[in-house]
C-alpha cells in the first residue's frame, strides 16, 4: 500500500492493488467539507480519472462519520454562510466549478466508484455518496439530505442523482422533509447496495473493491457511460451508443482472455487491454 500526498491533512488518499481510497478526515466536525478537503478531493479525483493504476475509487469517512456536507458551524460563525469576500456571481461560478469537479467527477469518472458510509451522511455528503456507482452502508449509518433544516435548497447534484434512484416523488419528500434514513430503509429504497456490521465494513468495501478492480477495464468504461447516458438519454440513442461500445469491447485483450477463460472453466485474468 502507498500513501499519496494531498496537500491538506483534512483528505488522506492511499493506492493499494489498484483501489484509491480516499478518506474524508475531519471527524471531529464529521468529516464536514473545507476548502481545503474540497480541492484536495478535486486534485485526487482529476489524477485518478487518468491513473492507470487506478482500477477504482472508494471514498469514505474517517472515524464514526461519512460526511457532514458543508461546514454550518462555520457558517454561523461568518454569520451569512454562502458569501463571505466574493460577489454572488463568483461564488455561483466556483461553487459550479466544486460541484463539477467532486460530485460530478465521481459519476462521469470511467472507473467505478465506492462510497463506504461508516456513519452519517448529510448534505452535500449524501449528494457525494449518491453521486458514486455503489454504496456499501454500515447497519449503524444513516442518510439524510439535511438542506431543509438549515434552509439551503441543495448541492453537489443530490437532486440528479436522488431523483435518479429513488424517483421524483420519493427525492420530493426526502428533501421536503429532510428525515433521517436508515441503513435498513437506505436499503429498501436502493440508495445502499450492501448493509453490514460496522466491524464488517472495511471488509466488505474492500471485497467489493477488489472484485472491480481485478475486472475488465475497458469494458468497466464503456458500461458506466451507457448506464449514465440511459439515465436521461433517448431510447434510440442509447441502443446506438450500446452497439459502438459492445462492438468495440469486442476487440479487446479482455474479451478474448474471458472466451478463453470461459471453455477452459477458469478465471480470466484482465489486463485492462
Amino acid at each position: 500500500m502507498s500513501t499519496l500526498e494531498t496537500g491538506t491533512n483534512d483528505l488522506l488518499a492511499t493506492l493499494d492493488a489498484g483501489i484509491l481510497t480516499l478518506t474524508l478526515n475531519r471527524p471531529e466536525a464529521r468529516n464536514a467539507m473545507s476548502a481545503d478537503m474540497n480541492a484536495a478531493l478535486q486534485t485526487q479525483l482529476a489524477r485518478a480519472e487518468f491513473d492507470p493504476e487506478v482500477k477504482v475509487i472508494v471514498l469514505t469517512g474517517a472515524g464514526n462519520g461519512f460526511c457532514a456536507g458543508g461546514d454550518v458551524k462555520g457558517m454561523a460563525a461568518r454569520g451569512d454562510g454562502t458569501v463571505g469576500n466574493n460577489t454572488i456571481d463568483g461564488k455561483i461560478h466556483q461553487q459550479r466549478i466544486n460541484q463539477r469537479a467532486t460530485a460530478g467527477k465521481l459519476f462521469t469518472m470511467p472507473k467505478p466508484t465506492i462510497a463506504s458510509l461508516p456513519g452519517p451522511a448529510a448534505g452535500a455528503g449524501f449528494s457525494l455518496a449518491c453521486a458514486c456507482d455503489l454504496r456499501v452502508m454500515s447497519s449503524t449509518a444513516i442518510m439524510t439530505t439535511a438542506f431543509a433544516r438549515v434552509g439551503f435548497s441543495g448541492d453537489y447534484g443530490g437532486t440528479y442523482f436522488l431523483t435518479q434512484l429513488v424517483g421524483s416523488a420519493k427525492a420530493r419528500e426526502l428533501y421536503f422533509l429532510s428525515d433521517r434514513i436508515s441503513a435498513d430503509e437506505a436499503y429498501r429504497l436502493g440508495l445502499a447496495n450492501w448493509v453490514c456490521a460496522p466491524e464488517a465494513l472495511e471488509a466488505k468495501t474492500r471485497e467489493i473493491a477488489l472484485r472491480l478492480a481485478k475486472g475488465p477495464t475497458v469494458a468497466y468504461r464503456y458500461m458506466k457511460e451507457n448506464l449514465n447516458r440511459a439515465m436521461a438519454g433517448e431510447m434510440g440513442e442509447c441502443l446506438d451508443l450500446e452497439a459502438t461500445h459492445h462492438v468495440h469491447c469486442g476487440q479487446t485483450e479482455d474479451h478474448r482472455e474471458a472466451t478463453k477463460a470461459f471453455v477452459a472453466k477458469r478465471e480470466p485474468v484482465f489486463n485492462g487491454r
